[in-house]
């Protein structure tokens, strides 16, 4: 007979234990879902002091030294050391001008708990990193430290212009870095970054700002399924460009007037209202579809756009929100430039979809039968937006604002640009529509 022996508790120990030490460099070597950089920039006399602040947690190329779960703070200083020179540095450049400032200068660094609120302001963080260090009794996870340091850069001149690019995409799932700038003389700018920017000029040129605004209304146009919905409800019944020329004239006129005002504060701040925008924009491509399938009153749809382009024009200012940071001093320019975007991409679809349709009325479909079917298939597509963004502005209690100095200078604002619209209306629709009837006549 053969005997069984049961395994005992310390064997099983051991075998656990050893798995999880095997198993422990895949843990540590996990890639985070969320990286967060923090960075102070400040341009001083013939340098510029760059302080960082990463998450040791996506640095995961680097063997940490540990007791246990605990970084070992005194075997780590030869380790953090090379993770501020080769994996902090390495992913950031610093440009003076045009030019790309050689490798930084490594001032100090540190090991910070995530508890440490020092880099809440300039001084008081440079002043935590070139301080004393952490006690090597400190017991905190390696998941959890921070690594603070600071760099300087030789520089020109202060006042000189900077740009920024930063690499830390590949370090987490979602990468964010945020960047204060301190100029000589001047307020504190604040920037924010996800994945990797490129080449961000600080402190741009106008024709800096138009060019990268100019590239974010074009690829915006193209990437928003809902106002390329609209846009096509427009084109069906019509495939002439001279006919489109005024329809997609008076919204993009339209559009520019509230992304514009939105830039400058003049929109509501209530949380409901993007969530209101985005359904009416909904909405107008479900009202725009069944115009098509039922009878499409084309001498008015400029109109129609014109009212509807004042809907998009928030939403397209929703988008912009967090680009406006690199406009710098040139907020109109970039705002206009956005909007010189949108048009040539808008100009760019309607070359591409007006021979499609015509193509497919052709040789496809009857155009009636066509124009209602292509019609249904985006009214369905816009009534479940439109349902799906109504039950999210449910969600929120609308409460009537307070009538306060605010509320009347926005409404006087409002007033003044409505009053500014009707009388541009009457001059292009009454004054050159009466010289064109007395040219008919003679």
């Amino acid at each position: 007979m053969v005997s069984r022996t049961r395994p005992n508790v310390a064997s099983c120990l051991l075998l656990a234990a050893g798995l999880a030490l095997s198993f422990a460099p895949l843990r540590a070597h996990d890639i985070p879902s969320d990286v967060i950089v923090r960075m102070f920039l400040k341009p001083d006399g013939n340098r510029a002091q760059l302080l960082v602040r990463a998450p040791l947690a996506a640095m995961n190329e680097l063997e940490w030294p540990a007791r246990g779960v605990f970084l070992d703070l005194e075997r780590a200083e030869p380790v953090l050391r090379e993770a501020a020179t080769r994996w902090v540095a390495d992913r950031i450049d610093v440009y003076e001008e045009d030019r790309r400032l050689p490798r930084p200068r490594l001032v100090a660094f540190v090991a910070a708990l995530p508890s440490d609120t020092s880099f809440d302001d300039f001084d008081r963080a440079r002043t935590h990193i070139t301080g004393a260090p952490l006690p090597a009794g400190t017991e905190v996870a390696t998941a959890q430290v921070l690594l603070d340091v600071v760099f300087e850069y030789p520089i020109e001149n202060e006042r000189s212009r900077l740009s920024v690019a930063t690499r830390f995409e590949s370090t987490g799932l979602r990468s964010t870095t945020t960047l204060r700038l301190l100029p000589p003389g001047g307020p504190e700018r604040a920037f924010q970054f996800h994945g990797d920017p490129g080449v961000v000029p600080l402190d741009p040129r106008w024709f800096q700002a138009a060019w990268r605004f100019v590239v974010d209304g074009f690829f915006h146009i193209l990437g928003g399924v809902d106002h390329l919905l609209f846009l096509l409800c427009l084109v069906i019944p019509f495939r002439r460009i001279a006919a489109l020329v005024p329809i997609v004239t008076s919204f993009t006129i339209a559009h520019s007037i509230t992304l514009i005002a939105s830039a400058y504060d003049m929109a509501p701040g209530a949380l409901w209202f993007p969530a209101l925008v985005e359904t009416l924009i909904a909405a107008s491509i479900v009202y725009m579809a069944l115009e098509n399938i039922i009878s499409p009153a084309l001498r008015r749809r400029w109109m129609i756009t014109f009212g509807f382009g004042l809907v998009h024009g928030f939403g397209f200012s929703f988008a912009l929100r967090d680009s406006l940071q690199f406009a710098g001093n040139h907020l109109l320019t970039s705002l206009l430039s956005f909007n010189v975007g949108v048009e040539i991409g808008q100009l760019v679809v309607l070359v591409l979809v007006v021979p499609a349709l015509d193509l497919l009325f052709r040789y496809g479909v009857a155009e009636r039968i066509g124009t209602i079917v292509l019609s249904a298939l985006v009214a369905h597509t816009g009534w479940h937006w439109m349902t799906e963004r109504g039950a999210r502005l449910a969600r929120f209690r609308f409460e009537w604002p307070v009538w306060d100095a605010a509320l009347l200078t926005a409404l006087l604002q409002w007033l003044m640009v409505a009053v500014a619209l009707a009388a541009a209306a009457w001059l292009v629709f009454g004054v050159y529509g009466a010289r064109a009837a007395k040219r008919s006549v003679v």
